[in-house]
């Protein structure tokens, strides 16, 4: 049975945009890349901006359907997995040079939204990491491991500085990432697909890729409606996984995250909020929100293998903000949805090929829109131009989760870290 976008905020001002036609009938292409999110939309701009342009996006349902439209909007530098844990992975200048992989695609977000005029409410002015625990040490320790090791300085937020722009007694000091900014996702990936597209690369709506097989030494793509054959596929389905190929879908986890977004709150917003910047906490189950143009808050957070009802969303999350911001108790909240982000076990991006034309890029795991667009710069080079930069993830491959077990466990840690976020919480008074 086909399957509704969930209404969301995003979805409500999108972009007006003509829909993509379906894949109809037999086709030919370089390269096919199956997934119209941002890891797939990147691959091809990348690709067209290289001159390569005999390009096919295949998305099963529209662009930006999946975590790529359903985001909190947020760009900045990083993955998943911690500076310092990265650090103690690949030693000192393997981990920087992959960290400055995102950091420079920062800058390239901010240049292409400007250099094809994406109408995606762009608000550059930094992210707010913000301490919710008394103890400062963690904020002194990544602030240091940062300008030591990765050459990135954030400024330091005194507590009483703190409180005049987040206006909460929930948080003491915080950290401010100057090199950061927020955005409508959803806009930003139809101004990918656009400004693809007017490059010549081929966009397919509707498309649900059901069989990817090998066949004298191309590749076929088959849709319901149509068949492609490829050099090059490249497999950027996120947590919404395509059934294509078993080592690749099993490498990750789909684990919802929640999202709601109030009414227009007005002269409320700026007694809570006095900055445009976005911000999180210093939790493991952390909150993320930020401002929105037209005087809405908007309010993520939580992790689970489940996804949700909108009620349910706006209960779990409703409660979450009260924390902070309890002025806003009789606020509405007009949104909510859920959606699926890809985690892997070493909660790193997985970037691959296996020799033959087939490449993937997935698990991105909650930090996708900086990390997705090196992704797609990565395997644009390598098709383009036989760039081996992608090896740089080898480390990083395509490791079991073992599911179902590996939801289990994924919940059961994910509870784990909350309990201990509660108990510090609770130490503290």
């Amino acid at each position: 049975m086909k399957q509704s976008p969930v209404p969301s905020y995003y979805r409500a001002t999108a972009t007006p945009s003509e829909r993509h036609a379906p894949l109809q009938g037999r086709q030919e292409t370089r390269v096919a890349i199956i997934g119209g999110g941002f890891a797939g939309l990147n691959t091809a701009l990348g690709l067209a901006e290289r001159g390569v342009r005999d390009v096919v996006l295949l998305e099963r349902e529209q662009i930006g359907f999946g975590a790529s439209g359903r985001n909190g909007g947020f760009v900045f530098g990083g993955y998943s997995l911690g500076e310092e844990a990265l650090r103690s992975q690949l030693g000192e200048q393997r981990a920087r040079d992959l960290f400055q992989l995102t950091t420079a695609a920062v800058q390239r977000i901010r240049e292409r939204v400007a250099r094809y005029a994406i109408p995606c409410d762009a608000v550059d002015q930094g992210v707010i990491w913000a301490n919710w625990f008394r103890d400062p040490n963690v904020l002194r320790k990544r602030q240091q491991t940062l300008a030591d090791h990765y050459n990135v300085h954030w400024d330091w937020l005194p507590r009483e500085e703190l409180r005049e722009l987040v206006r909460s007694k929930r948080y003491y000091d915080g950290l401010y990432e100057r090199n950061a900014l927020h955005l409508h996702p959803l806009n930003y990936a139809i101004g990918l697909a656009a400004a693809a597209a007017a490059q010549g690369v081929r966009i397919h709506e509707e498309s649900d890729v059901w069989r990817l097989r090998r066949e004298n030494h191309h590749w076929v793509v088959s849709t319901s409606q149509g068949e492609l054959q490829a050099e090059h596929v490249v497999l950027a389905c996120g947590g919404y996984l395509a059934g294509l190929r078993q080592q690749i879908d099993r490498a990750i986890l789909p684990i919802a995250t929640y999202v709601m977004v109030t009414e227009p709150l007005g002269e409320r917003l700026d007694d809570c909020l006095r900055t445009r910047a976005a911000v999180y906490d210093t939790r493991f189950a952390f909150d993320y929100y930020r401002p929105l143009p037209d005087k809405r808050l908007l309010w993520g957070g939580r992790i689970s293998i489940r996804n949700r009802s909108a009620s349910a969303v706006k209960r779990l999350l409703m409660r979450d903000l009260l924390r902070v911001f309890p002025a806003l108790r009789d606020s509405r909240i007009e949104y909510a949805w859920s959606g699926l982000m890809s985690y892997a076990r070493h909660q790193m991006p997985q970037i691959g090929s296996s020799d033959d034309g087939l490449w993937w890029a997935q698990a991105f795991g909650g930090h996708g829109l900086a990390p997705t667009c090196a992704a797609g710069e990565l395997l644009a080079s390598a098709i383009a131009e036989g760039d081996g930069g992608w090896k740089q993830f080898a480390d990083y491959g395509l490791t079991s989760t073992y599911k179902p077990f590996g939801f289990v466990g994924a919940q059961a840690s994910y509870w784990w870290q909350e309990f201990n976020d509660w108990f510090k919480t609770s130490l503290e008074g």
